[in-house]
């Protein structure tokens, strides 16, 4: 199965999200909470709520930052 070129964004968008927000969300959640009965259903819905704002930074915010931030660097050749 082949998908179309134009949807690489995306994609990759969504499996960073998905990465960042199961680790940092367990983590944070680890911390904050501890390890204990209500520890899934807490992780639960802090995942699903990282993952929408991770989504949506992980798709915009590396056309914001190489478009405004990275021409403004000067790198050696």
């Amino acid at each position: 199965m082949k998908i179309n070129q134009k949807y690489k964004r995306a994609i990759f968008a969504l499996l960073m999200a998905f990465c960042m927000s199961v680790f940092i969300s367990f983590i944070l959640v680890s911390l904050n909470n501890g390890y204990n009965a209500e520890f899934f259903s807490a992780w639960l819905k802090t995942w699903c709520e990282a993952f929408v704002c991770a989504f949506f930074g992980a798709y915009y915010f590396p056309v914001v930052i190489n478009k405004f931030l990275m021409n403004k660097i000067p790198f050696e050749e």
